[in-house]
């Protein structure tokens, strides 16, 4: 396919966005530049300066609530992609209005309980929505061990392991490299028409 043919068939998708965090913020970039229709992106946070060592922010933005500055990002680099933005926690109870209409679903979150209250939300109300994860993209180096794995319609990206901590930060190299696998399954997806 060309890019031209890409783009256009792209342009007919929505995916939704699980927080605007490392992951969250560069796949919505790496999608938007490949030519997705629309974006659909939920996160509750600020952008801080802590967050500008991975995350698709500026220095000018710290403060901002990150959904706000991720959409004028975005709309920077394609204003042809519709962001919908929701300021706003997701749970069991407003997941599924907010995101029922997407072509496929890309989690970023941090915390290992929102991550399971996702896939379980989606696996009882969207069995059949593909569902994107990261896992595992802590630290630095060690790149090959960075895959993707199929389960159903779930597609885990990361290496599953490696957790972030004091000793093992998640920096930019790695949550680049998950947050544009995670963009580059959703082509795979939405393309290959799985």
């Amino acid at each position: 396919m060309t890019f031209e043919e890409i783009k256009s068939e792209l342009k007919n998708y929505t995916v939704g966005i699980a927080g605007a965090g490392g992951l969250g913020s560069n796949c919505a970039v790496a999608l938007a530049r490949t030519g997705i229709g629309r974006l659909i992106i939920c996160d509750f946070d600020i952008v801080t300066e802590t967050n500008l060592n991975r995350q698709y922010y500026f220095k000018n933005q710290v403060g901002i609530k990150k959904v706000t500055a991720l959409k004028e990002n975005i709309q920077k680099i394609n204003p042809g992609t519709e962001v919908i933005i929701n300021d706003i926690k997701l749970n069991e109870s407003n997941l599924v209005s907010i995101f029922k209409n997407c072509d496929v679903i890309v989690e970023a979150f941090d915390l290992a309980e929102m991550k399971k209250m996702l896939i379980e939300t989606c696996i009882e109300h969207m069995p059949n929505k593909p569902l994107v994860i990261g896992s595992g993209m802590a630290g630095f180096g060690n790149s090959n061990s960075i895959k993707t794995i199929k389960n159903g319609n779930i597609y885990i990206c990361g290496d599953e392991m490696s957790e972030v901590s004091e000793d093992n930060p998640p920096l930019a190299p790695r949550v680049g490299m998950v947050a544009n696998m995670q963009a580059n399954t959703v082509l795979e997806i939405l393309l290959k028409h799985e």
